[in-house]
């Protein structure tokens, strides 16, 4: 099994200053770097402090710059917010000065917050028809010249300058939790990254099967790379372990927020809601948080990803972000590293 990192630069209140989150940042991905890790990825978002990702190619940009070896990823451009030419060229670009080291991912959008500012009037759940038709245009905006007249886009001959390093085209992914999705990955060869959120294990056991039954429908030889993706704290007393239940469960409460688009969020930040008011309910319950997600000491963290590598995950996504602080990151990730993913070379 290999190892994926997500990490984004995060701000959960103004009390941090943003050079402190940038140069945080930049530590985890060489630390992913030097530890071994695949690839990481950035993502894109708007208008929101925890997670300021305005265009995830100028942050790979700049952690190509400071790495040597990693992989670098969206996860993932929204292809509802983008041109096809800029889309392809951005892409393409960024494979050239990185030494062909980018990995492509795309999807359809998280919240309606977002579209409601960056495509007025587009409803969230209608955002994979961008993608299915984003998709197919930009392979062949990477290989020569094209024109297009489609439901969302409409343009004269043209192509993507620059090309990609890699040819034909950098490895495309998209997140899938639903059985057209992965319908879709299967029939365009792409790899799949999956994110049970905080369900437990059985989500995870689904996701493998609509994979599973999309390659058989289809009577494909392709196979893709299937990447989970969760929650990562690694940590070895109470005291950490309470620091990273308390982080994630005021981060779950400001993605509640977020997904259903109550609109409370001030200059970026959006409303914490108090832990003490998140006791008794199921889907803040703290156990049930450190049996789902990947949290536990190392034995616990080695014993959760061997259920993962058993099922047929071919690389694990570490998501490093969820409003812990930084030292405790930077702990949790050495932690990783040293006692978790000598196990699994």
């Amino acid at each position: 099994m290999k190892f994926q990192l997500a990490v984004n630069l995060e701000r959960m209140d103004n009390s941090i200053e943003m050079e402190d989150v940038k140069n945080h940042t930049l530590d985890m991905v060489q630390m992913a770097d030097r530890g071994g890790f695949n690839i990481v990825w950035a993502a894109e978002h708007h208008a929101i402090e925890m997670t300021i990702a305005p265009n995830p190619f100028q942050i790979l940009t700049w952690w190509a710059n400071h790495t040597e070896r990693i992989r670098l990823g969206t996860a993932v451009v929204n292809a509802a917010y983008w041109h096809p030419i800029n889309l392809a060229g951005e892409a393409a670009f960024t494979d050239l000065i990185s030494g062909g080291r980018l990995e492509f991912g795309i999807g359809s959008g998280a919240y309606q917050r977002e579209f409601d500012r960056m495509k007025p009037n587009v409803k969230q759940q209608d955002g994979w028809r961008y993608m299915q038709e984003m998709l197919p245009l930009l392979k062949k905006l990477w290989s020569g010249d094209v024109e297009h007249k489609g439901e969302f886009w409409e343009f004269p001959s043209s192509t993507s300058c620059p090309k990609p390093i890699q040819e034909p085209h950098p490895p495309i992914w998209v997140a899938a939790r639903s059985p057209i999705t992965y319908d879709y990955a299967i029939k365009n060869k792409c790899n799949v990254m999956s994110w049970p959120l905080t369900r437990p294990f059985t989500e995870a056991e689904l996701y493998k099967k609509q994979l599973d039954d999309a390659i058989a429908v289809n009577k494909s030889n392709f196979k893709p790379i299937f990447a989970m993706m969760r929650h990562a704290a690694v940590y070895t007393n109470n005291e950490d372990k309470e620091k990273a239940l308390n982080a994630i469960r005021t981060v779950l409460g400001q993605f509640e927020n977020l997904f259903k688009n109550l609109g409370d969020v001030q200059n970026g930040f959006t409303k914490q809601i108090p832990l003490n008011e998140l006791e008794g309910r199921e889907q803040y319950d703290p156990d049930m948080l450190t049996k789902n997600l990947l949290f536990g000491n190392p034995e616990e963290i080695i014993r959760k990803l061997k259920l993962y590598q058993d099922l047929g995950v071919d690389e694990f996504i570490y998501y490093a972000s969820m409003g812990l602080g930084h030292k405790e990151q930077k702990k949790s990730l050495k932690l990783f590293i040293e006692e978790v993913m000598p196990e699994f070379c």
